[in-house]
């Protein structure tokens, strides 16, 4: 199995954090996204240990909500004394109904209107990333109406290539994100925000992409940061007390996909980054770094009811679903590659087929995985995984066709709760007229 929270139990269903997952289908229906908070909690405390011992107790991992974001997940931040990365208003409003301190969040977006600005002010978010001259203004705007002197960091790119899909890479000089440190308009920025009465600029940020396997990305965007800090410094008399280095640290979706030791990596950051600040004269600051994927993605997986059995002979085979792209739209997005299997029949390893996994949707692209290898004999009502489904599924999901989105189930100490309701038609058409 490519995580090791999963297993095979000897009525050969397959298991996840030591739970049946047909006997959970059985009690929750299908689609079901099911999340091993075990596992979850694991992760926050391997970010937490790892960063504390590379960087100092000053060090905090922000958890980067866009990749999960519902109240239980919240409060499990709350719990393991996380920070959250935020990048709207919703949620902003999420953390603070499941009653996590927002002084710990940090809001992201490259486009925030001034009525988050004002949301989240009047709300006491601790810290906003700014991404652009106007946003610079508009802060201090509000900041001032409201007479408060409110925290930023500059989202800043260092203008590295992280080699991952394009879709996920944030880093390089022409992206939608940040500041250039190589253009000159970081140090603009810089000057300008230092000029603004009514923000207290501590730091700086930056983020390279996301599914990084080692430590080269971090290494190489870490020291452009530090040289910069270095030189903004000794121009400008700036000094650098938080550095938020960005999340992106990858998951395995095959086995073919390597193993990080996301430990291992952080102390491997730690030490260049406490070496570069000692030759540069810089005192360590507080480092921040954002894990999302990395944190929820390999605890969860989806369950559906397989359907339609379509075999078009010398052409190519479909397996239907009871979901699709309603709930899981990466693969129709940006061809993204997953683990799939029969959860009722995860032991079978007889004569296969392949077969395109497609949904339900009145649309063409509506797959969520080509060329997967399943039992011949793969029928309607047989039951099917998909794994790694723990990050951008459910906050990607969507009412496409009217299609209710799926409940999301907890697993934690062997045992099982509801965390999101099933969607009924009746909540599709709330807001109607």
């Amino acid at each position: 199995m490519i995580c090791e929270n999963l297993s095979v139990n000897e009525k050969g269903h397959l298991c996840i954090g030591g739970r049946d997952t047909v006997e959970l289908a059985e009690k929750y229906g299908t689609p079901l996204y099911v999340f091993d908070e075990d596992r979850i909690r694991a992760r926050c405390r391997t970010y937490q240990a790892a960063l504390h011992e590379a960087f100092g107790d000053k060090a905090c991992a922000l958890y980067a909500g866009k990749a999960a974001s519902f109240r239980a997940m919240y409060r499990i931040m709350k719990d393991e004394g996380m920070g959250v990365d935020v990048v709207s208003s919703g949620e902003i409003y999420t953390a603070l109904s499941a009653g996590f301190p927002l002084e710990k969040a940090y809001f992201h977006s490259n486009n925030k209107t001034d009525a988050d600005i004002a949301y989240a002010m009047e709300n006491g978010i601790g810290y906003f990333v700014v991404d652009n001259r106007e946003e610079l203004d508009a802060i201090e705007a509000i900041a001032s109406e409201k007479g408060i002197r409110q925290k930023i960091l500059l989202r800043l790119t260092p203008g590295i290539d992280p080699h991952t899909y394009a879709a996920v890479a944030t880093g390089k000089v022409d992206s939608k994100f940040g500041s250039a440190i190589e253009t000159g308009q970081a140090e603009e920025m810089t000057v300008y925000a230092q000029s603004l009465s009514a923000l207290d600029l501590v730091g700086f940020h930056c983020h390279v992409g996301s599914q990084v396997f080692d430590s080269d990305v971090f290494l190489r965007a870490a020291a452009i940061m530090l040289n910069f800090a270095a030189k903004m410094k000794e121009k400008y008399g700036f000094v650098l007390r938080e550095l938020d280095l960005g999340g992106g640290y990858g998951v395995r979706y095959l086995d073919s996909d390597p193993e990080i030791d996301i430990a291992e990596n952080i102390r491997t950051v730690g030490a260049a980054v406490v070496a570069q600040c000692k030759a540069l004269g810089l005192e360590l600051p507080a480092v921040r770094m954002e894990p999302g994927r990395s944190i929820v993605a390999d605890a969860a997986l989806t369950l559906y009811t397989v359907g339609t059995v379509k075999r078009i002979p010398g052409y190519k085979n479909y397996v239907s679903v009871d979901g699709g792209m309603t709930d899981n739209p990466r693969y129709a997005l940006y061809g993204s590659s997953y683990t799939v299997l029969l959860a009722n029949r995860a032991n079978d390893t007889g004569k296969t087929f392949r077969a395109t996994v497609a949904g339900r949707c009145c649309e063409s692209g509506d797959l969520l995985q080509e060329n997967v290898e399943l039992p011949n004999d793969t029928h309607r009502g047989d039951l099917l995984a998909v794994l790694t489904t723990g990050a951008y599924n459910y906050s990607m999901a969507s009412n496409y066709n009217r299609i209710p989105r799926p409940p999301i189930v907890m697993l934690r100490d062997g045992e099982d709760r509801l965390a999101v309701r099933r969607e009924s038609f009746a909540d599709i058409c709330r807001n109607d007229l």
